[in-house]
């Protein structure tokens, strides 16, 4: 049974046995770890309820992005973001992907969209450009500040990925995710597996450069802006809708191929 208190779910049971009433206790499951000192990983953390609060404060007050976070437990329920919590409450704070077993559990996170758009922060460059080589829809300018990011992942509901946890803790965020690793192929990978995309089939090749729809062209119609030698050993060319960037099949595109390859493989 739940008792309703205004926009606030309490349970029924006001603390656990032996808990002082003006405590209680959170525990972070999965890769929710990641965002903790050793010291608080995998065990129970105590914290005093001294004023009125929501779970969500509470969590990203101990440094874990909302962003992050899909099931929340209080006293083996299942609540949302804005539950108000009380003394004697344990909680349990589970990643997306780890699922307590309970029934009629609430999902605080966000579905990405279908097919996945992203935006990334500024120290991202590198990645960005995997991305799009892989076909991923993807923004990305080393000229955002915080609140264009924000803007535009929230506008567009695009999936923001940052090396700055602080970033992904702003209200309007609803899609992000932590980037752990700090090498590009690292990091494309680490998302492929976060978000189970190694079989993520493009609608479209999109420019590395600036992220526009790449098309067939004719090669009379761009060869003045050819050097000579690939004037003359090139007959297939592609170009960017947007920068009108050109593209052939040379040997950069083979090892292009051949890192695509390196990088989806699992």
């Amino acid at each position: 049974m739940l008792l309703f208190d205004g926009l606030s779910t309490r349970a029924e049971r006001p603390y656990d046995e032996g808990m002082m009433p003006n405590l209680l206790k959170i525990q972070f499951h999965g890769k929710l770890n990641d965002f903790l000192s050793g010291d608080r990983k995998g065990t129970y953390i105590e914290h005093p309820v001294q004023k009125r609060r929501s779970v969500k404060d509470l969590i990203e007050s101990l440094g874990v992005p909302h962003t992050e976070v899909d099931i929340i437990v209080v006293n083996h329920q299942s609540v949302s973001f804005d539950f108000i919590l009380f003394g004697g409450a344990v909680l349990e704070v589970y990643p997306s992907g780890k699922t307590p077993p309970l029934e009629a559990l609430i999902h605080n996170a966000v579905p990405i969209p279908e097919p996945p758009r992203f935006v990334l922060d500024v120290h991202l460059g590198k990645l960005a450009s995997y991305m799009r080589m892989l076909g991923f829809d993807t923004w990305y300018r080393n000229d955002y500040d915080d609140p264009e990011l924000a803007a535009i992942s929230s506008q567009q509901q695009r999936i923001l990925i940052t090396c700055d946890k602080r970033l992904l803790m702003r209200k309007k965020i609803l899609l992000g995710y932590f980037m752990r690793s700090r090498k590009p192929q690292q990091q494309i990978k680490e998302l492929l597996t976060h978000f189970n995309l190694f079989n993520y089939q493009p609608t479209h090749a999109l420019c590395i450069s600036c992220n526009g729809i790449i098309h067939a062209v004719n090669k009379e119609s761009i060869q003045e802006k050819l050097l000579p030698l690939t004037r003359e050993h090139y007959q297939t060319f592609y170009q960017c809708s947007d920068c009108k960037k050109i593209y052939w099949e040379g040997s950069h595109h083979t090892q292009m191929q051949q890192l695509i390859e390196r990088i989806k493989a699992p």
